[in-house]
């Protein structure tokens, strides 16, 4: 600073005086990658520089309303035009005057020490706005901005997704009182089920069944969506087998009507056996041609498969 600038180092006007780009000889790394010398650059090839006022929140949805659909209510805190000055940043009976660095224009031309060149970018002393409030709006101190609380609706359309997003425009912030409002992004967010799982269009889960019902076959209750209903196991059924319920899984994406539910075959025996439940396993083993050490073996083989 002072071998550049001398004992004016700090006086109005120079960029490490107050107020400048470098003041107190502090350099802002995101203010020269974004919004200074190659936020300029960038934006005479048509690239945007700054924020935007866009914003994103997260939509928690249960399973159930992921999969039929419903309408939400989002709440949310986004920053909007002070109603008390109208965005102005001025007290109320008070107006704000011309900005007396840029003559009202909003931007102005300045010479960086990095590059040897000279380019125009917002006013540090307005804002970019173009006018200085001296009495400044008490609710937004000046800044024409303050913060409120804010609701829209969201219709969540039936099988949607993990991640889908719906944008809605002007919903956002506002980043200067003149310029309107960025986009609200609303991000769904599906919370697990306690029984089903989710696989395309396709809604699974695990049933046990019992192992006499798995050997002989029968019938079983299984859960849905739409309530319980009645699934066929048929006789000989191996745990891992998959049974399919038609039309009972998510509407699909593309094309009518939905999904299926997929049922895993598990089985599920007592935890203890009665005596007369051992003598029953053994006898099958026997009819099966298991001689009695190998009958010990199959009756604990089937303990931890099916246990």
């Amino acid at each position: 600073m002072y071998d550049r600038f001398g004992h004016r180092a700090e006086e109005p006007g120079s960029p490490f005086a107050t107020g400048g780009p470098f003041a107190g000889g502090r350099v802002d790394i995101s203010d020269i990658a974004i919004g200074g010398i190659l936020g300029d650059l960038l934006g005479v090839f048509g690239v945007g520089r700054g924020d935007k006022g866009d914003l994103k929140h997260l939509l928690d949805v249960s399973f159930e309303e992921a999969v039929a659909g419903c309408q939400k209510t989002v709440r949310y805190t986004r920053v909007v035009t002070c109603v008390e000055c109208a965005g102005s940043g001025a007290r109320s009976g008070t107006a704000p005057e011309v900005c007396p660095s840029c003559g009202g224009r909003g931007r102005a031309r300045v010479q960086q020490g990095i590059l040897p060149i000279t380019v125009e970018r917002a006013c540090l002393r307005c804002r970019g706005i173009g006018r200085i409030a001296h009495d400044g709006c008490p609710p937004c101190r000046g800044q024409g901005l303050t913060s409120a609380d804010d609701t829209v609706k969201i219709a969540v359309p039936p099988g949607v997704e993990e991640g889908a997003t719906q944008r809605i425009s002007g919903a956002g912030n506002r980043t200067r009182p003149d310029r309107a409002a960025g986009d609200l992004e609303i991000t769904i967010r599906v919370r697990p089920h306690a029984i089903f799982q989710r696989d395309g269009d396709d809604v699974v889960c695990t049933m046990a069944v019992a192992f006499t019902d798995a050997a002989l076959g029968g019938e079983v209750d299984v859960p849905t969506l739409d309530g319980r209903v009645k699934v066929r196991v048929p006789p000989g059924t191996q745990p891992g087998t998959t049974l399919r319920v038609r039309g009972k899984g998510v509407p699909r994406r593309r094309g009518i009507g939905r999904g299926d539910q997929r049922v895993l075959i598990a089985i599920d025996v007592p935890t203890k056996l009665t005596d007369r439940q051992r003598q029953l396993l053994e006898q099958l083993a026997a009819e099966n041609g298991a001689a009695p050490s190998q009958r010990r073996s199959l009756i604990g083989k089937l303990r931890e498969i099916l246990g």
